[in-house]
């Protein structure tokens, strides 16, 4: 009797952990339980924890409830200026009614990716290409917008949507291409357009000082001058200015001889840098005077030449200076 009674004992011992061990149920933080009984939704959703349930009768789904990061595929479409296109994005989700996700749709993983194609490419078809290109961020929101409307019924939230490339046929690159090439072009000529304007406007403040200063116009005269005459081999051919001549005649004895003294200067360096010295003649450097009777080389027109193959050419700067004396 005794034995029976044991085996009796563990018996129902091992029965109970047996059903103890069934109906043990463990659900994760980030998890929640809806528990169905014979097919139908019992009570509420249960937490995180140690939680138990009749064996073989009820049965627990888990459901998570983290933000799940789904990649939508490339979605082929046409945009609103007619432009073929091919565009991906990147949807992230979370479930925030267990019971909903799983009595209401039957896969709602499946479901919100069904969603987020179609609504991919109808946001495609109602925007223009720019916008798809740089105006990305309010795409993004229509495009949350569209798919959160359906999935807020299945207990699923959209986080967010991003629209990660923008794929155009090679054609459409070369063409944008040319026309960044050709906007820059244009901002580089409306640049130099208004520097232009700016540089004509000091010039012509300059002019309308300069014109009420005639020493300060010669002046600029006799400095373009010696700019002139100091390049290599330069040969300048000037007629003597109608403008001094009239200052000259103008100016007192002092103000007479301290023009002409720069006038002289003038073309002594002239002559010089032409290789001339007024007393040795040509150094070697610049070029010899043409023989009597025979024509001067080009571009020697205006160096002094000797009357004869004996005699010595005068300086220019005295001739320079003989003529004005005269014509004072």
């Amino acid at each position: 009797m005794g034995e029976v009674l044991v085996a009796v004992v563990v018996a129902v011992v091992a029965v109970c952990a047996v059903y103890a061990m069934a109906s043990a149920r463990v659900i994760r933080q980030y998890e929640r339980g809806v528990v169905f009984r014979l097919g139908r939704l019992l009570g509420g959703v249960r937490g995180p924890g140690f939680t138990l349930i009749v064996p073989f009768v009820d049965k627990l789904r888990k459901v998570n409830l983290q933000i799940v990061t789904m990649p939508v595929p490339a979605q082929d479409g046409i945009t609103r200026d007619n432009v073929t296109v091919r565009v991906d994005a990147v949807i992230y989700f979370k479930v925030v009614d267990a019971s909903d996700a799983l009595v209401r749709v039957e896969d709602y993983q499946f479901a919100v990716a069904q969603m987020a194609q179609t609504s991919l490419r109808s946001i495609i078809g109602k925007s223009d290409l720019d916008d798809l290109l740089s105006n990305r961020e309010k795409l993004n929101q229509g495009l949350e917008l569209m798919i959160d409307s359906p999935a807020v019924g299945w207990g699923v939230q959209i986080d967010r949507v991003e629209i990660k490339d923008v794929s155009l046929p090679e054609t459409m690159k070369r063409s944008m291409a040319r026309q960044a090439e050709a906007d820059r072009e244009r901002r580089a000529r409306i640049i130099n357009a208004d520097a232009e304007l700016q540089a004509s406007k000091k010039l012509a403040q300059a002019a309308e000082e300069m014109a009420g200063q005639p020493a300060a116009l010669q002046l600029r005269l006799l400095q373009t001058i010696v700019a002139v005459a100091a390049e290599k081999n330069s040969t300048l051919v000037l007629p003597f200015p109608v403008e001094l001549l009239r200052f000259l005649e103008r100016a007192t004895p002092a103000e007479a001889e301290e023009a002409v003294s720069a006038v002289s200067s003038v073309a002594t360096a002239a002559a010089s840098k032409n290789g001339y010295d007024g007393k040795n003649g040509y150094d070697g450097q610049g070029a010899a005077p043409a023989p009597a009777g025979e024509p001067a080389p080009a571009g020697e027109t205006a160096r002094a030449r000797t009357p004869d193959s004996g005699s010595t050419p005068a300086p220019l700067s005295e001739t320079t200076s003989s003529t004005t004396s005269s014509r004072l």
